[in-house]
């Protein structure tokens, strides 16, 4: 035999060992595995009805039946985790984050040297260092969020070109741990959004790793289709004072046509009016929403995702463990708290008498000091209870109002057969006392156990 024909021949064989077997006829399929959870409690957020005791039989990566243990019968070899007294919710979901950015506050005489001092510095370093480093950053905040048990998040934007989207790729095909991801790939913008001052030398590279720009209806249309290549799931944009109606409603248009929801921070009223009269899906922040402008926002179907990060003075909270702050500064930073702090207030009693859909994020980006960044994002949900919002309604804006605005309300958001098996518990009863959140017990997702402190005992 030649040299060629052996090499032909040794690659043949080297291929078919690299082919998956065919089953055999006949052979039986393997069955999908068989998890019973029992708990003492089961929270539907929906309705708020408690089901105890309960327990919830789940095949493969879906639920199949939930009820009373009595009720549900499991086969010889399936799996029984026991939870005791615990109250099990669905899986929590993290409308608003940016898992890629892990901001750590500057000194405050760097603060008072540049605008938008607390978040641009870090940005701009976020986006100019290695990508592969901040790939690590975005895989390791993706496991934490897991492990506090947010088990879907929608990640909306920094995360340069394709971060999300690989990332969100790679959790899927099980190569890393992680939460359930929309992506939204890079940011739609207009210049000056959030860098300024940089070298013209070098600033359309810079920005084109971060943002897609808005200058005109037609750049708006091409901006979505860039995002479409990168299969993002939903778009992002940014509105400020520079962004048109028409603009925007042209990503609207190009979006939908492309079966993509929009989400559009806009804290400002002009920005929140730009966005409703555009058509977003959704509103992000948006801090100076009026009356009026609650009331459009419900009839158009548009949902208001809140984002009370800075809550209670989260700057102080972040800052203080890391860096030297002087006494005026502190003095400064407590008394401009105490305001924004009523503001917020008065933002979720308008939104609460409003009747327009809720969800939350927890918009969260920064460094914590002594927190995972999972840890860090449930504590701002409770948030929305410190600012007048029901313990129950809370629990809701993280489970079945977000997955109404994923638009996958068939998928999650519940605890119903059909679903996915996102689970959480925790020891206590969290409409009593919402901080049970921040003491998870039990994670599982996608019918694969996450984390259980009830095992070791």
């Amino acid at each position: 035999m030649s040299r060629a024909l052996r090499r032909t021949s040794l690659w043949v064989l080297l291929l078919v060992a690299a082919l998956p077997l065919a089953p055999q006829s006949g052979a039986a399929q393997s069955a999908p595995p068989v998890t019973l959870v029992k708990a003492g409690r089961l929270l539907d957020p929906r309705t708020g009805n408690v089901l105890a005791p309960a327990a919830v039989l789940i095949e493969g990566d879906k639920i199949k039946q939930v009820g009373s243990p009595s009720q549900i019968q499991v086969s010889a070899g399936a799996r029984v985790i026991e939870l005791g007294t615990a109250t099990v919710l669905p899986g929590l979901i993290d409308g608003h984050t940016h898992l890629f950015l892990d901001i750590v506050v500057p000194p405050e005489a760097e603060m008072q040297r540049r605008l938008n001092p607390l978040f641009a510095p870090g940005q701009l370093l976020a986006i100019v260092e290695s990508p592969t480093k901040r790939a690590f950053i975005g895989a390791q905040s993706a496991r934490e969020d897991l492990e506090s048990g947010i088990t879907t998040v929608r990640n909306l934007g920094h995360s340069g070109i394709d971060g999300d989207t690989e990332l969100r790729d790679a959790i899927n095909m099980g190569h890393i741990p992680g939460p359930r991801i929309l992506a939204s790939g890079r940011k739609l913008i207009t210049r000056g959004s959030y860098l300024q001052n940089l070298n013209p030398a070098l600033a359309d590279a810079i920005l084109q790793q971060e943002f897609l720009l808005i200058d005109g209806a037609d750049r708006a249309r091409e901006s979505v289709r860039q995002n479409v290549f990168q299969s993002v799931d939903v778009i992002k944009v940014t509105a400020d004072e520079n962004l048109t109606v028409a603009e925007l409603r042209a990503v609207v248009e190009e979006a939908h046509r492309q079966h993509l929801k929009v989400a559009v921070h806009a804290a400002d009223t002009v920005s929140i009016q730009t966005a409703i009269d555009a058509g977003a899906d959704s509103i992000e922040h948006g801090n100076e929403a009026t009356v009026e402008q609650l009331r459009q926002m419900r009839t158009k179907g548009i949902f208001f995702d809140l984002t009370p990060t800075f809550y209670d003075d989260f700057y102080l909270k972040i800052a203080q463990p890391s860096i030297v702050i002087s006494p005026a500064y502190l003095a400064a930073r407590a008394s401009s708290a105490a305001r924004n702090r009523q503001r917020y207030d008065q933002l979720v009693e308008r939104v609460l008498k409003s009747g327009v859909k809720v969800s939350t994020g927890s918009d969260m980006c920064w460094f914590w000091p002594g927190k995972t960044r999972g840890e860090a994002s449930v504590t701002v949900f409770i948030n929305l209870q410190k600012a007048g919002m029901p313990a129950l309604d809370v629990l809701r804006a993280v489970t079945v109002n977000a997955a109404e605005m994923l638009g996958w309300s068939d998928r999650i958001g519940t605890i119903e057969p059909g679903k996915f098996a996102d689970l959480v518990a925790v020891a206590g009863d969290p409409i009593a006392d919402l901080s049970e959140l921040e003491r998870m017990r039990f994670v599982m997702k996608d019918g694969r156990v996450v984390r259980n402190d009830y095992a070791a005992r």
